[in-house]
């Protein structure tokens, strides 16, 4: 296979793997991308990769693949800062193709590649400036079997698993049977796994009552930049809708509004405490409202409760913050390479508990960008959390496939905690996820509708809530050691480099 071949490959590989993700979820595109990219880095025809060929040929796999499934950005800030995120996680990517190489020099190297592939993932979801997360391998795999891993090991164990699968395709196609054997063990046993672990989700026994709760989605007066310059138009949008929500039932337990649904302060702006009190009141039950608020340590994305009455309950200031969107680092150096800086907020993080208390009901919380982070609905639960709730503001990427990505990772985290997830968005998609990880209810983008369901309140604590971190540990730390092993033990001596190398054609 010559290396113009191998890029072709490694591109293809990658754009097979985007449709995996919301809202294509073809699920077993997650597999074949996998084996494509390990594919292309392992030795063909007796031919060796140098590790810099196997870094380029990685990074071009991750560089198509995260050109596909983040243009959505680009409707925020433009098509530059959008390629510069593209091409910024593929770096990562680099590392993944100098261990993919080493590792692919081993006969059973496929078994020791997805350990390693976890491990660069967690990479980026870390750091820097908490990392991005967002395109993790394991929300591809939401319509898939392997999606019942979740509550066993959250997105790490998932992504190991759509790992071991595609690498264990590769095995398939080596030569003798101790390979091939192992290959179809790769394959089948996580198919195997997840099917048994799929049994035992979503358990009643594990219910203490229910409660019939709302999510409200009130939608912006247009798409753009610009909505947030009618701030006032969208909290009227969203007082509305409740009003018809309490004209249509008469029991609620409470009600979700999303993120920035009162851009306008109540603390700071009377007219607004009042449209929302008058809602809450209508409803006669506590209403979750998203505003903007300040304090001695400065701005803050909130999730406010209002009780009826005009009585003021608990609060959720944003853990998780989006840099380059609510923070800025590194704002004085990035001011130069783009004007969208400016527009950056300066919000601070909060450190609370990641739940709210609506009338006898705990309610975690995760807003918008905090659901890709394993530990946000994680403390949730751990602090008692007996349903969840992603109140999110997706009006500025108009249609795009992010609010389909962002219900996907909801949809995980509904399995991996085993609790119901009220989705509220401004303006789509809302939805209410069942504990087994489907969507009972949705609305569509740019309508104003409510949705209502009795829904579960559960006590149980999976044993991803409890030991996640333990889990995606260990395959962290494995496969960082299966990679060094790899580069001591499997380079090649330099002999055989040069032997590699295209001898002279002529007379001599």
């Amino acid at each position: 296979m010559t290396l113009l071949v191998r890029f072709l490959w490694a591109a293809l590989s990658g754009a097979v793997t985007f449709f995996s993700y919301a809202p294509a979820g073809v699920w077993p595109a997650g597999f074949v991308g996998i084996a494509g990219l390990y594919a292309v880095l392992t030795p063909w025809g007796g031919r060796h990769l140098r590790w810099w060929q196997g870094a380029l040929l990685a990074a071009c796999h991750s560089f198509v693949l995260y050109l596909l499934l983040l243009p959505w950005i680009g409707e925020l800030v433009g098509a530059f800062p959008y390629i510069a995120l593209a091409v910024s996680m593929s770096l990562y990517a680099l590392l993944t193709g100098i261990g993919g190489v080493m590792i692919g020099r081993w006969r059973y190297g496929f078994v020791a590649f997805p350990l390693f592939y976890v491990a660069i993932e967690m990479l980026r979801s870390s750091v820097p400036f908490g990392g991005f997360s967002w395109i993790r391998l394991a929300w591809g795999q939401i319509e898939g079997p392997l999606a019942w891993l979740a509550p066993w090991g959250g997105p790490a164990l998932i992504t190991a698993a759509t790992a071991f699968i595609g690498c264990g395709f590769v095995g398939l196609y080596k030569r003798g049977s101790g390979p091939k054997i192992v290959g179809a063990v790769l394959v089948a046993v996580p198919l195997g796994f997840a099917v048994l672990a799929g049994q035992g989700v979503n358990n009643p026994v594990h219910e203490t009552g229910s409660v019939k709760a709302a999510a409200v989605q009130g939608n912006v007066p247009r798409m753009g930049l610009d909505f947030a310059a009618q701030r006032m138009a969208v909290l009227n949008n969203h007082v509305k809708v409740s009003h018809q929500l309490a004209r249509d039932h008469e029991d609620l337990d409470f009600a979700i509004w999303p993120e920035n649904s009162s851009d306008v302060n109540p603390f700071r702006n009377p007219d607004a405490r009042r449209s929302i009190e008058g809602a809450v009141d209508a409803i006669g039950a506590p209403v979750l409202v998203g505003t903007l608020t300040y304090d001695e340590v400065g701005a803050r994305n909130t999730m406010q409760v209002f009780n009826p009455g005009g009585k003021v309950g608990d609060h959720h200031f944003k853990k998780y913050l989006q840099p380059f969107g609510e923070t800025m680092p590194m704002r004085e150096f990035f001011s130069h390479f783009s004007p969208y800086v400016e527009r950056a907020g300066d919000f601070k993080a909060g450190d609370g508990p990641g739940t709210v208390r609506m009338g006898d009901t705990v309610v975690g919380v995760a807003t918008c960008y905090e659901v890709a982070f394993d530990n946000a609905f994680r403390s949730s639960i751990a602090n008692g959390a007996q349903i969840l709730a992603t109140p999110t503001n997706n009006a500025t990427f108009g249609y795009s496939n992010m609010t389909f990505q962002q219900l996907a990772m909801s949809r995980l985290r509904a399995l991996e905690t085993d609790r119901a997830v009220i989705v509220a968005a401004t303006s789509g998609v809302s939805a209410i996820v069942l504990p087994d990880g489907t969507i009972s209810q949705q609305t569509g983008i740019f309508e104003p509708k409510y949705l209502v369901e009795r829904l579960p309140l559960k006590d149980s604590v999976t044993f991803a809530v409890r030991h996640g971190n333990t889990v995606q540990w260990v395959l962290v730390i494995a496969g960082v050691i299966l990679a060094l092993l790899a580069l001591v033990k499997n380079r090649l001596p330099r002999r055989e480099l040069q032997a590699e190398q295209p001898k002279p054609v002529g007379n001599g």
